[in-house]
Parts: structure tokens; C-alpha cells; sequence
């Protein structure tokens, strides 16, 4: 598997990318040249130079720096939110589909009312609800979307309830713990591996449009959305406002997006 991962220059491409990115986004206070949030209306819109790599805003911002610490909230968020949301869905979704009878029953109705309703629109209804906050919105995030991965999950489960080493360790008595967590988490994590790095592009553009919108990160915090919102107003004179922003949100959900795509392909067992 490794080689094959290694042979897959697109995965090493992605793989690269974010693992740069994340880095980076480790140690703002060294590779930043500025600070994020301190203005300077005297640099107002200031071009490319070597003190503004990127140039600034319109409060005299470095933008290049806000686009280095806006790595913790846009993609460490996301990742955060992606983690819990896999967590919860996997143990819904294990003990939905391995135990069946009424709990799979009042779990499987439960995520139907759940994904009946389109997941955006959830979104701002909890959001709106809860209030404006980027914590309200990975909670929003969290709550909405486990449901998908728990009926994904489900579905995993069952192939493999009736596999010969399941019905013989049921025969000797194993308990559901260790048949759950030694027989098929095993067998299907692979599944959510893939599941939960093509999902991560949503992730990241749902919290930087709830930022977009307002209801996310609250400024001055730098955020990749908020920052976009930021450049609208100014789109017509300084266009040059929404590129890089544009440009990282671009970037790194298509580089989970073709990772993913490729993580599908080499964790295929049909291709083992």
C-alpha cells in the first residue's frame, strides 16, 4: 500500500500540500513577517514589497500573514470538526449496524429525520439558534453531519456481520467489544479513512461561508472566508484583494479532494 501511495504522484502532490500547510500553520509567530491584526492605515492597500510579501488590506493588514494564521482557524478547525464528526458517526454506525433490533431501528429513523433535511440549511438553523460563533458553528457541523457517516458506516458493518471469523468468534463467546474493535473497525477502517479526506473540502468551505456570511469567525481573528468577505467590498477597485484567499481555500480542498480520490484507488481491496 505504501508503495503504491508513493507511485501516486497526484496523493504525494496533495499529501505534500497539506502537510506544508499544516506546518506552517504550526509556526505563524516565526513565518508570518507581521502581525495578523495590527493596522496601519498609512499602508492601505500597499502593493507586493519585500515588508508585504502579498501586500495589504484595507486597514493596512499584512495579508500574507493573515493567510499564515489563518491556518489554525480555517484548516485546525476543520480538521477538529472532521474528527468528532468521524468519532461520533463510527460509534453510532458500529453499534447501528452490529447490533441491530430496536436500536439500529431508533438510530437509522433518527439519522432519516436527520438527512431529510438538506444539511445546510440545518447548518444556519442551529447556528442561528445557538448564535454567531465559530464555536456554534463546528457544534452545527458536528451534530448535522455524523449522521451521514453513521449510515455509511452502518453499511460497512453489515458485510461484514456474516463473515466466517465474526460467526465463529460470536460461537466462542467473544464479546461485542472485542469482536467490534478487533474484527471489524479493522476491516473498515480503511473506508473511513477515505470517507472522512474526501469529506475535509467540505468541511473547510462550510466553515469559511458560514465566515463569509459572518456567522463564523468574528474578526479581526484571520479566517480564509472572512477574509474574502473583507475583499468584496472592495472587488471592483482592488480585485487583487479576493486572490489569495481565493487561491488557499482553492488549493487545499482540491488537494483533500485528489487525495481522497486517490486513497479510494489504493485502499480499493479489489486492487490489493
Amino acid at each position: 500500500m505504501v508503495k503504491k501511495f508513493k507511485k501516486d504522484k497526484i496523493a504525494m502532490v496533495s499529501f505534500l500540500i497539506i502537510l506544508f500547510t499544516i506546518i506552517i500553520g504550526m509556526f505563524p509567530e516565526t513565518l508570518a513577517p507581521n502581525s495578523p491584526i495590527e493596522t496601519s492605515i498609512i499602508n492601505k492597500y500597499a502593493p507586493m514589497s519585500t515588508a508585504f510579501p502579498l501586500g495589504t488590506d484595507h486597514l493596512g493588514r499584512c495579508i500574507l500573514s493573515r493567510i499564515i494564521y489563518g491556518i489554525r482557524t480555517t484548516i485546525y478547525l476543520s480538521i477538529f470538526t472532521m474528527v468528532c464528526t468521524i468519532v461520533i458517526g463510527t460509534i453510532v454506525g458500529l453499534i447501528s449496524g452490529y447490533t441491530k433490533g430496536i436500536a439500529d431501528e431508533i438510530i437509522m429513523r433518527t439519522v432519516d429525520i436527520i438527512l431529510s433535511f438538506p444539511s445546510q440549511v440545518l447548518i444556519l438553523a442551529v447556528v442561528g439558534m445557538l448564535g454567531v460563533g465559530i464555536e456554534n458553528v463546528i457544534i452545527a457541523s458536528i451534530a448535522i453531519k455524523w449522521a451521514w457517516y453513521a449510515r455509511m458506516i452502518r453499511s460497512s458493518v453489515l458485510k461484514y456481520n456474516f463473515k466466517n471469523y465474526i460467526i465463529y468468534s460470536k460461537t466462542i463467546g467473544m464479546s461485542k467489544f472485542y469482536i467490534i474493535t478487533r474484527h471489524i473497525l479493522p476491516n473498515i477502517l480503511s473506508e473511513i479513512i477515505v470517507l472522512a479526506t474526501l469529506d475535509m473540502g467540505w468541511v473547510i468551505i462550510n466553515i469559511s461561508t458560514l465566515s463569509f456570511l459572518g456567522l463564523g469567525v468574528q474578526a479581526p481573528t484571520p479566517e480564509w472566508g472572512a477574509m474574502l468577505s473583507e475583499a468584496k467590498n472592495v472587488m471592483t477597485s482592488y480585485p487583487a484583494q479576493m486572490l489569495a484567499p481565493g487561491i488557499a481555500i482553492l488549493v487545499i480542498v482540491a488537494s483533500f479532494n485528489m487525495l481522497g480520490d486517490s486513497l479510494r484507488d489504493i485502499l480499493d481491496p479489489k486492487e490489493v
